[in-house]
């Protein structure tokens, strides 16, 4: 899994938990949405709201990756993941070796819960539902080799917030990983303080395609009693 922080350089590193555009874009390609359906795509993050928790404890894996773009197999024209043509331009940024670090989380579970606050328009949680338990789409958790290793939704709960739905979730069965001493979560600020305040810049601007704006979460542990 990977939760992408701000990008320095070719340094791409990774948060300790998802953030909400991340979720939001999930969410829209399990619908079959895509970057085009800015609006729909804005409303969505507007409405989200999410806890997530650590169920076995993450090992930190950096790729350090390289390429040739010079390669002539690489040269100018390149297709896309559905199958268009894409043209590369013609600047230096295009040609020589690339270099990039990229970290990722392995060999971690990490439970969320989610909900989605009331608005107007599409979806509700039962398209959410619906869309989680059969995709569009194949989905992938932060970027696109990091596929789920078994269906992503548990079900459904009545709770009081996404910080209770996750106390009331049992901890997944998790084979040999290693259990953390205590489970460390991440809630919205409104649902209790946590241990610390992390102001995170995990909003995006859909219709510009960038990342901006920031809110601020509480972190913390839980306690699961079952």
């Amino acid at each position: 899994m990977s939760f992408g922080a701000v990008v320095v350089d070719q340094y791409n590193p990774t948060w300790r938990f998802p953030g909400k555009s991340m979720l939001a874009g999930l969410l829209g390609n399990a619908l079959g949405w895509d970057h085009r359906d800015v609006e729909r795509l804005q409303a969505l993050q507007r409405r989200l709201r999410f806890a997530v928790r650590w169920d076995a404890e993450p090992e930190l894996l950096t790729d350090y990756q390289t390429v040739d773009l010079g390669q002539h197999f690489l040269v100018d024209t390149g297709w896309t993941t559905e199958g268009g043509r894409e043209d590369r331009g013609k600047g230096s940024a295009t040609r020589g070796t690339h270099i990039r670090e990229r970290d990722y989380w392995a060999n971690g579970v990490a439970t969320a819960a989610l909900t989605l606050e009331s608005g107007d328009g599409m979806p509700n949680l039962d398209e959410v539902e619906h869309a989680l338990r059969f995709p569009a789409r194949p989905l992938f958790i932060g970027r696109k080799p990091c596929l789920p290793a078994a269906p992503v939704l548990f079900g459904r709960r009545d709770a009081a917030g996404v910080k209770a739905a996750l106390l009331a979730e049992p901890l997944a069965d998790i084979g040999g990983r290693r259990r953390p001493a205590r489970i460390q979560a991440l809630w919205p600020l409104i649902e209790g303080r946590g241990v610390e305040t992390e102001e995170r810049y995990d909003l995006r601007d859909w219709s510009n395609n960038i990342h901006r704006g920031a809110e601020r979460y509480a972190v913390g542990f839980l306690e699961i009693t079952t």
